[in-house]
């Protein structure tokens, strides 16, 4: 893996297959996967394993017990949540390699509690038409790592 690309954060991911797409984004393009448990399946289920095909290996990916337990191995990093209620524009945003970009289980999102975390920088949102509830949260974070790591001049690739 590389650490020219923001990190991508799964709080208590519910759908085995999004995170199966999570860990081939991580693979393609060199963003660590960070998942908080509890989660809502075994990473050795079959649909986690088919979702990512043969991008297991190529991933870099780390489960932690709760949020506050990977914030205290990542001290210095800067925490962007990602919740349709914020006013900031993902695109509004200047990325480091070090920010974590964090995302709530489907279908609620992030809860308040989480989203009032004193570690976290900043609420953005990735701009929706109007009356639209959600979207996919691998497809929220491959929206947000690319511009991420676009600003970073796809460093590495």
């Amino acid at each position: 893996m590389t650490d020219q690309v923001p990190a991508i954060v799964f709080y208590q991911p519910r759908i085995p297959q999004n995170t199966g797409n999570a860990i081939r984004l991580s693979a393609v393009t060199g963003a660590h996967l960070h998942l908080i448990e509890p989660l809502g399946f075994d990473l050795s289920e079959s649909r986690v394993k088919r979702a990512g095909l043969d991008y297991h290996d190529l991933a870099s990916v780390t489960v932690h017990g709760s949020l506050d337990a990977l914030l205290a191995v990542q001290p210095r990093s800067r925490v962007f949540a990602f919740t349709t209620k914020a006013a900031t524009v993902y695109t509004d945003v200047t990325y480091e390699p070090t920010d974590l970009l964090l995302f709530g289980p489907e279908p609620t999102g992030l809860d308040d509690e989480v989203l009032a975390h004193p570690r976290v920088t900043n609420q953005v949102r990735i701009p929706m038409l109007a009356s639209r509830r959600s979207l996919n949260i691998t497809s929220a974070a491959s929206i947000a790592v690319y511009e991420a790591w676009r600003q970073l001049g796809f460093a590495g690739a």
